[in-house]
């Protein structure tokens, strides 16, 4: 059964204060709910071998698989704008690093698998519910072509955690290029622990950015190569309407891949301003506002790495700064082409921001459905139909239709039209959906309609008659959705 997995545990193999060594907490009783076979493929591991019963043990943190060692990373954070010296794995055990057969390392993480030193007052564990969130979301992210974390299983462990009200538990295990987060070179930057910055730097760079490790400043390029990955992956969030919903730098991901999916949801309504977390108040991570709390998360990772940058001060904040005042041009510069690609467009003229501004604020304005509306583009002239009499619509469509006509010497309408709908999902993980799916898994241990919905979620951006209904806006009496941390 071990034989399955080559672990290789170069995380583990840096300084004791990266990390407490520490085992997952045994549960009641186990049972395996979800294997996710094409992880499984990928990672090299057997679908069927891993679906035996055995794996419920492993999955659950009972068994520790042969090859492991088990520890709970440290890190520190910015939480809601104050930071946080100390956070660390409070319910999360990386069990180690995996080889897959192309050569990629994962980390094979467990999450709700107990107590860790960085509990503090958490339980350690997690509920079902949010477990099936990650599960989908992440799942969803990946078939949408953004970097994301994804879960390979989960299952239930026949205990209750107790949140607002009594709730079955599960453990996830969670599947990433890494776990680095700008939270753990806040860590030891705070602890003015340079050696440990360094060791850690060196590690980031070789585990995900060796192209670099030659390069004259490394730590600078560093973060230019970071910021530059952020910057791909949060203009995909906006591009298909993702809200991360807790944008601390402890949920910031060095790989540059989507990690953390508590508060997060998908928009209906265009509304630049949605905020879906319960405890974002003040809308700091609202759909709208991630490129700009993005900007100040890059800032802090690059005040901790000052030190490394430049032995003198003075140049290190200029350099710094530098990156920080160049980030809205180049953000903009990629969402906006990410955008073109939306609107069918192959070449760049002065008018686009015009053109995809346009759009959106009469999105805003008419309350149109985000998803919805870009999707309906992709149909051509049936397009027309998705106008509904509303002027200004009709004025920005015929506007787009001679912006269409002047890219056509590069190519055909229905060449434009075909790579519209690779750009354009028809099928997002709706939050009325993902409820239905939670709600049948955690009341009635229904897990249908969770498979029914992520084999829709798979698939994104083809149209299929008998699944249209998943395409549908929610229900008038959808209103006021709310996530929540699972903490």
């Amino acid at each position: 059964m071990t034989s399955l997995w080559r672990f290789d545990n170069s995380y583990a193999r840096l300084p004791e204060r990266f990390y407490a060594r520490v085992n997952p907490t045994r549960v009641e009783a186990p049972t395996l709910i979800r294997i996710n076979a094409a992880l499984a493929e990928t990672l090299g591991l057997d679908h069927a071998q891993l679906a035996r019963s055995e794996y419920a043990q492993i999955f659950a943190g009972n068994s520790i698989l042969e090859g492991s060692e088990p520890i709970s990373q440290a890190y520190a954070g910015h939480q809601f704008g104050h930071f946080v010296p100390s956070l660390g794995d409070g319910r999360a055990i990386l069990l180690g690093e995996h080889l897959a057969p192309d050569g990629r390392r994962f980390d094979i993480q467990l999450k709700g698998s107990g107590k860790t030193p960085f509990s503090r007052r958490g339980d350690g564990r997690a509920a079902l519910g949010s477990v099936m969130r990650e599960y989908i979301i992440g799942e969803a992210l990946h078939a949408l072509g953004i970097p994301t974390t994804r879960s390979l299983a989960f299952v239930t462990t026949g205990e209750s955690v107790m949140r607002e009200t009594p709730l079955p538990g599960a453990v996830l295990t969670r599947v990433a290029s890494s776990h680095i987060r700008v939270g753990t070179f806040e860590y030891f930057s705070a602890k003015e622990d340079l050696q440990a910055l360094k060791v850690l730097a060196d590690y980031v760079i070789a585990r995900h950015y060796p192209y670099i490790a030659q390069h004259p400043e490394p730590y600078s390029e560093l973060c230019r190569q970071f910021m530059q990955r952020q910057i791909e992956l949060v203009t995909q969030w906006l591009l298909c309407g993702f809200v991360h919903g807790v944008l601390n730098t402890d949920n910031v991901a060095l790989s540059g891949e989507s990690i953390d999916f508590g508060p997060c949801a998908f928009i209906d309504t265009y509304d630049p301003d949605t905020v879906f977390s319960s405890i974002d108040q003040d809308g700091r991570y609202a759909y709208g506002s991630q490129a700009g709390i993005t900007q100040w998360n890059l800032a802090r990772f690059f005040e901790a790495l000052l030190a490394l940058v430049d032995s003198d001060l003075e140049r290190a904040v200029d350099k710094a700064q530098g990156l920080v005042e160049e980030f809205p041009r180049v953000f903009r510069k990629q969402w906006l082409q990410g955008m073109r690609k939306k609107l069918g467009l192959n070449t760049e003229e002065a008018e686009d921001l015009g053109l995809v501004e346009e759009l959106l604020n009469v999105m805003r304005d008419s309350k149109l459905d985000y998803t919805n509306t870009f999707r309906s583009l992709t149909t051509g002239p049936r397009g027309v139909a998705f106008l509904q009499g509303n002027p200004r619509l009709v004025a920005w469509f015929n506007r787009w239709r001679e912006r269409l006509d002047q890219d056509r010497n590069r190519c055909s309408l229905s060449e434009a039209m075909q790579s519209m709908r690779q750009h354009n999902p028809a099928y997002i993980p709706r939050n009325y959906r993902v409820e239905e799916a939670i709600t049948a898994g955690v009341e009635r241990a229904d897990f249908s309609v969770m498979d029914n919905l992520m084999n829709v979620l798979s698939d994104p951006y083809r149209d299929r008659a008998e699944t249209e209904q998943y395409a549908k806006p929610p229900p008038t009496t959808f209103v006021g959705y709310r996530t929540f941390c699972g903490t």
